[in-house]
């Protein structure tokens, strides 16, 4: 296991990040079916045992199972982990108990050292934008945080380009602690993230950190083109709803994601990985198991490396559409050889 900043920040982390989801049985993973103690137990031991560091958690996954149980299992290796939960999403009917206000986090902090079990939070994210609530107000209390020393970095998760970037220059101006990383849903057959919000993160140096690198199962190669999968597979109708894919697009893509996998002797889900620990400006990929073999080969993500080539091959078979204002500055673009001609 290789170790990166996260984004400019001091902190290291490993290039994999195991994301607990999946712990605890409440509410989505009720009816797909969630770990208990025992079986999260086993996966954190084996993340940890391969050089894994760095965990991912929120206080809506399974309404606070996933960061008891991730508690739990840590134990007293606490101090030697990244631990990363979020804030944001509905945790009560109480009318308050949601969103970015100062109310709010500071609750939610509370209730999330609790569960964990721990006197503070390596990674504090906020799970997405709040319209209702003042910026300011959202990012103070998060310095206020800091400086109690409940937490120690911030991040943020799923925000479009322009909201991070007000974020930041707030944080910059009243001299708050700033976001260093962002959290973003990134794969394969989802580069969205390369248009703006990864350029933004490299300008401004934050580290990157990948969500949903499997497509929601897709890219592991278990579901054939017009089928259905394997009965134990994951990826559930919701699911499906959730991750939206082009499905011609897509299973291109797979298919030359498969034809690197046979040459290397890998598994589909390790090219799928290592494609996006190639890129600037991720810190680490976040990876989610719900079965000890699939965390295993997941982790073996990290003991080869895809050449030139072979990324330049996946760049062409997924590169996303040219939207405005690319396509515009593409055209524009300085021709080296004649200077003359840039507009």
């Amino acid at each position: 296991m290789q170790y990166r900043q996260l984004g400019r920040s001091g902190l290291l982390v490993s290039e994999l990040c195991v994301g607990t989801m999946s712990f605890g049985a409440s509410g989505y993973w009720e009816t797909i079916g969630g770990l208990d103690e025992s079986a999260a137990q086993r996966l954190v031991d084996t993340a940890i045992d391969a050089g894994v560091n760095f965990f991912d958690t929120a206080d809506v996954y399974s309404h606070g199972q996933s960061e008891e149980i991730l508690g739990k299992a840590l134990g007293t290796r606490r101090d030697q982990i990244v631990l990363a939960t979020k804030v944001r999403g509905r945790m009560s009917p109480e009318l308050n108990d949601v969103g970015l206000s100062r109310k709010h986090i500071i609750q939610s902090c509370e209730n999330s050292l609790r569960r964990l079990g721990t006197d503070y939070i390596d990674l504090y994210i906020v799970h997405s934008f709040d319209f209702v609530t003042p910026l300011e107000e959202t990012l103070s209390t998060l310095d206020d945080l800091v400086r109690q020393g409940k937490v120690r970095y911030l991040g943020c998760s799923n925000f479009f380009a322009w909201q991070l970037m007000k974020a930041l220059a707030l944080s910059e101006k009243h001299h708050w602690e700033k976001f260093v990383s962002l959290q973003a849903h990134y794969s394969l057959v989802a580069r969205d993230v390369e248009y703006e919000l990864a350029p933004l993160c490299e300008d401004q140096g934050l580290g990157l950190t990948p969500w949903s690198p499997l497509a929601g199962g897709f890219l592991t190669g278990k579901y054939p083109r017009g089928g259905k999968g394997p009965a134990d597979a994951r990826r559930s109708k919701e699911e499906q709803n959730f991750i939206q894919l082009d499905e011609d697009r897509s299973y291109a893509i797979l298919d030359v994601v498969r034809r690197i996998a046979d040459q290397r002797g890998v598994s589909p889900a390790q090219v799928a990985i290592n494609y996006l620990l190639r890129k600037s400006p991720v810190s680490a990929v976040i990876i989610g198991a719900t079965k000890p073999e699939q965390l295993q080969d997941n982790l073996k993500s990290v003991d080869w490396t895809l050449t030139a080539d072979e990324l330049r091959i996946l760049d062409e078979v997924s590169q996303p559409p040219r939207l405005y204002p690319k396509w515009m500055l593409d055209f524009t673009r300085l021709d080296r050889d004649n200077p003359s001609m840039l507009l």
